[in-house]
């Protein structure tokens, strides 16, 4: 019988955030795949508990993965932790539990710490739907593509940002998504938590050297995409609006159709006036 996949949130930084459930599943599994075991050994340690160990991060895996998967084959209850929060959320986690699937291996997922929604539930900015980036691409290229991705996403933006790039990333938020309103929530659990709120250009002028991991919330855009293309639409003359679709290969009624939801009026009205016409 195979043995069952536990994947274990960890505390992001104050250790009295570990469930009880956690620190028994710890306690009971046959082997622990952590990100980094040196950190994981001093978790371990603080709630005397003694378990083999196996790195996993995320350059080894694919190739651990099929490694663990095997040892769970063989009866072995395994649990994933990271360094710090959830398993595969911007931390390894994610391949194994796609092989797990594959191999009809049971997953447990155990809740606990994670930063974002942490950061998102006091950020003051909007709860009700939200868009987890988490880390955006080192290339600068790049990371402007994904920005121009979400400009007109109206849900919060959420993002994780290492201290010594964040001046870079909010000065590309600002020139890609204009001066939001943000939160950067840093030392989340730990003494020095901090929670800073203001427009973009208003924390680039006050944040200097700070030290920590950040979550990066972002205010989302008041004007979606769609919003944005029916309002161009509405600009162009009902000439222009039918040759835009009619280039599209729609034929007049579906034109006609389309033109009146755009717009917002009766198909009769549109299709009187190109009658007319």
């Amino acid at each position: 019988m195979p043995g069952k996949l536990y994947l274990v949130a960890t505390p992001i930084g104050n250790l009295e955030d570990i469930t009880i459930r956690a620190l028994n599943v710890l306690k009971q599994v046959d082997l622990i795949a952590a990100e980094d075991t040196r950190h994981t050994l001093g978790l371990l340690n603080h709630f005397e508990i003694s378990k083999p160990l196996i790195s996993y991060y995320k350059q080894t895996e694919k190739s651990r993965s099929e490694v663990l998967i095997e040892k769970l084959k063989e009866g072995k209850n395994i649990a994933i932790v990271s360094d710090a929060g959830t398993p595969g959320i911007s931390d390894p986690g994610e391949e194994i539990v796609k092989l797990a699937i594959q191999n009809n291996i049971e997953i447990i997922p155990i809740p606990g710490a994670c930063a974002l929604i942490n950061a998102l539930i006091v950020s003051g900015l909007s709860t009700r739907e939200f868009s987890f980036i988490g880390f955006l691409s080192t290339i600068k290229k790049e990371k402007k593509e994904k920005l121009e991705e979400v400009k007109f996403e109206t849900r919060t933006l959420i993002l994780y940002e290492a201290p010594h790039k964040l001046k870079g990333t909010l000065e590309q938020i600002f020139e890609t998504l204009g001066n939001r309103n943000i939160v950067l929530a840093r030392e989340l659990t730990k003494i020095h938590e901090e929670f800073i709120r203001g427009t973009v250009s208003e924390i680039l002028d006050r944040i200097e050297e700070i030290k920590g991991e950040f979550v990066i919330l972002v205010e989302g855009n008041n004007i979606s995409k769609k919003d944005l293309e029916l309002s161009n639409l509405k600009n162009l003359s009902l000439e222009e609006h039918y040759s835009r679709y009619e280039n599209q290969g729609l034929d007049k009624k579906e034109i006609i159709k389309r033109i009146a939801k755009d717009r917002n009026v009766n198909k009769n009205e549109i299709y009187q006036y190109f009658i007319k016409k």
